[in-house]
């Protein structure tokens, strides 16, 4: 494993690379509130059959996080970013695997190069409103209706029991590590004004529900080769979201697993082993 940083349109990217890279290249985009960190287990499982890379985005992990005044915190322009730091990296074709935030990160990558995608794992990974759980409905309303109270409000989701909650909701005792969530709590203490910027990209989703037809269309004009692996008992994107691409992708494989939203942590094995078998 190797810990780098790059340089890219004037924002430092901090990134983790692992295996041969004459092996196929598998992109790992993380999710909120996480970083790079979040594929500490999985890496290993699959470094030998593939070249990985998993970049932390600005405002994320050990990433730059640049100010607010300077810096437009919205996925868009994460994603554009992104994209500059695989070019930046010559990454021409690849795998993605895409986690909660990831989506909406990577599938906006591939619409804009769907001939360099080779497959796609998705991990809690919505692009469906049939995935959206009940939590959604409150926030579509805040999206309505912005005001000042209701963004303090969502503040909650950077609490420490709202964070654990994340990680430990529909998993078994004992099964999920402090690890993971001991980092992002740590994270969102010393990045700088991280709340707002936060809370900036809690805004910006709605973005992301309106371009669920275009990343549709996107699976069914290019037929992808997609993992949808799901933790089953997730309440923020919850199972139908899994199910869902199968009226896009009629070859889509479909696997549930028994977790929450942060199915890594405890069915990583599970999860290694499917892509293998998927894309091996």
């Amino acid at each position: 494993m190797k810990y780098n940083k790059l340089n890219v349109n004037e924002v430092e990217i901090f990134y983790r690379e692992s295996g041969d890279a004459s092996n196929p290249t598998m992109v790992l985009f993380h999710g909120f509130p996480s970083a790079s960190h979040m594929f500490r287990d999985l890496i290993p499982m699959l470094e030998d059959k593939f070249h990985l890379i998993a970049p932390d985005y600005p405002g994320f992990g050990q990433s730059e996080s640049p100010a607010r005044e300077t810096f437009s915190y919205t996925f868009d322009h994460i994603a554009e970013i992104m994209d500059a730091f695989l070019d930046a990296l010559n990454v021409e074709k690849f795998y993605m695997y895409v986690f909660d935030y990831g989506a909406p990160i990577g599938f906006r990558i591939a619409m804009k190069h769907p001939n360099r995608i080779l497959g796609i794992v998705s991990q809690n990974g919505n692009v469906y409103e049939e995935g959206l759980g009940k939590k959604w409905e409150a926030r579509a309303e805040y999206w309505e209706n912005p005001t000042i109270e209701l963004r303090e409000q969502y503040k909650s989701a950077f609490a420490k029991e709202t964070v654990i909650g994340q990680y430990t909701f529909g998993t078994e005792d004992g099964s999920v590590s402090p690890d993971g969530y001991s980092l992002d709590l740590y994270y969102a203490s010393v990045i700088p004004d991280y709340a707002e910027k936060q809370s900036d990209l809690i805004f910006d989703y709605q973005n992301n529900v309106k371009l669920y037809p275009t990343f549709q269309k996107y699976l069914r004009d290019y037929q992808p080769k997609l993992l949808a692996i799901w933790g089953k008992d997730d309440p923020s994107f919850i199972w139908a979201g899994a199910e869902a691409f199968r009226k896009d992708l009629p070859d889509a494989k479909i696997v549930p697993v028994n977790s929450g939203h942060f199915a890594l942590e405890n069915r990583c094995r599970e999860i290694a082993d499917s892509i293998l078998q998927m894309f091996c």
